[in-house]
């Protein structure tokens, strides 16, 4: 098996160890159903629709209704629950309805029934219910502003969950005195409950204060939506409620269960890495930063493995779990793992024996059908002589139509789970 392949079998046997159906078996077993009650299913996220299918195999005919918003092309075969697809990472109109139809369900439960509620990562921009006078669109213009700046997920959500009628724990104010049953697929660092998918039956640590902090960051005040400005800074005034915080007693009938996060994907990496004969190294479960400077350190790290002066003797295999970020400059197509991956081509060109794969276990990376990529000391070489200029297409922020052309895109389809993304480098053995 070449170090290519290696390379891809220990991501795959890491994606089938984020299959979702036993985690919610295994979840379900825990919640408390009640003899009078109806149970209601809401949720939203890319691998909720997985999860809903999971919960009427448990289930059956005890659920009386339901409403899961997917990402498009990420389905699952339901019966009781309606699935409904909608725009991811940018979020449309049919969210928005979507989310208000949740919204509506969560209101009419009544005291002995459970809203069992299935989030998983996405599930923020699928479900936007701006509050008015904010639009959709005005939500649209600032997740694409936030994105582009290069905010983390944790910021995003934080600016996102002071303009919803959802986020933020709203969910779970709307359902009192219903009882609240969270399943959560984290694909957040950490696994922070307000954070994940915006957190809508977690309480909110974040303030308004904080959200006009993290357009203040970025430089982003003056080209903000006049409306969601205007919400914040009310906020910040104390004119508008704040979001639900710690302590407030809606929390009291809400249980949030962390069903999975990104331990399994790294963990069951380790293990295929280890069966592949390759010792593996775990860097960390909470890689961040801007994609391109964390590739050219672990690239740095695999070639000390690689001479003798590493962590860890060849054959080895590096292992990061996490989300890295990329600050748009550009005008071209890429995702935070193929910007990776081609900023590790360039640290990477003239090494023998080390190949790099970093891709996401929801199967999307960025507005592309690619998962991520893969590449090699060879990898820029080629791309020249392909006609292409591998550090031109860097700068523009143009991953995807190189390892397109090369024919070393990472290609899994919608996957139906999401535990953040898998950073791999492979190293030969001596004279491998």
């Amino acid at each position: 098996m070449s170090l290519r392949q290696a390379a891809r079998a220990v991501f795959d046997a890491a994606l089938r160890a984020a299959d979702v159906r036993p985690l919610v078996h295994r979840a379900l077993a825990e919640v408390r159903l009640s003899a009078r009650g109806r149970v209601v299913v809401v949720g939203a996220g890319k691998a909720s629709g997985a999860m809903a299918a999971a919960v009427e195999d448990g289930l059956g005919d005890r659920i009386a209704e339901g409403l899961v918003v997917v990402k498009d092309g990420y389905r699952a075969e339901t019966h009781r629950i309606s699935l409904v697809e909608a725009g991811h990472p940018v979020p449309d109109a049919r969210g928005e309805a979507a989310a208000r139809r949740i919204r509506a369900l969560a209101e009419v439960a009544g005291a002995d029934d459970l809203l069992l509620v299935l989030v998983s990562g996405g599930g923020s921009a699928l479900t936007p219910a701006p509050i008015p006078p904010i639009t959709l669109e005005d939500k649209r213009t600032m997740t694409r502003l936030l994105l582009a700046a290069g905010a983390n997920i944790n910021q995003l959500n934080a600016v996102r969950k002071h303009c919803s009628l959802l986020k933020g724990g709203q969910l779970a104010r709307a359902a009192a005195p219903a009882r609240v049953h969270a399943l959560l697929l984290s694909d957040v660092i950490g696994d922070p409950l307000d954070v994940i998918a915006s957190g809508p039956t977690a309480p909110d640590a974040s303030t308004f204060a904080d959200a006009l902090a993290i357009l203040e960051r970025f430089d982003l005040r003056s080209r903000a939506p006049d409306s969601v400005v205007d919400r914040l800074e009310r906020g910040r005034r104390g004119e508008i409620p704040e979001t639900p915080k710690p302590g407030d007693p809606v929390f009291r009938a809400v249980t949030n269960t962390v069903i999975g996060n990104n331990r399994l994907v790294v963990e069951a990496a380790a293990a295929r890495a280890r069966a592949l004969g390759y010792m593996p190294h775990l860097l960390t479960r909470a890689l961040e930063g801007e994609a391109r400077e964390v590739a050219g350190t672990l690239a740095e790290l695999a070639r000390q493995i690689r001479d003798g002066r590493g962590p860890v003797a060849p054959p080895a295999c590096v292992i990061a779990g996490g989300e890295t970020t990329v600050t748009v400059r550009g005008r071209g197509v890429g995702g935070r793992c193929q910007e990776f991956t081609l900023a590790a081509a360039l640290a990477l060109e003239g090494t023998d024996g080390v190949v790099a794969l970093a891709a996401g276990t929801d199967g999307t990376d960025g507005p592309t059908e690619a998962a991520g990529a893969v590449a090699d000391g060879e990898t820029a070489r080629r791309a020249r002589q392909h006609g292409d200029d591998p550090r031109r297409r860097l700068d523009d922020n143009d991953s995807n139509p190189v390892f397109a052309d090369l024919g070393d895109l990472v290609i899994t389809g919608p996957t139906n789970t999401n535990l953040l993304d898998l950073y791999l480098l492979l190293v030969a053995p001596p004279g491998g």
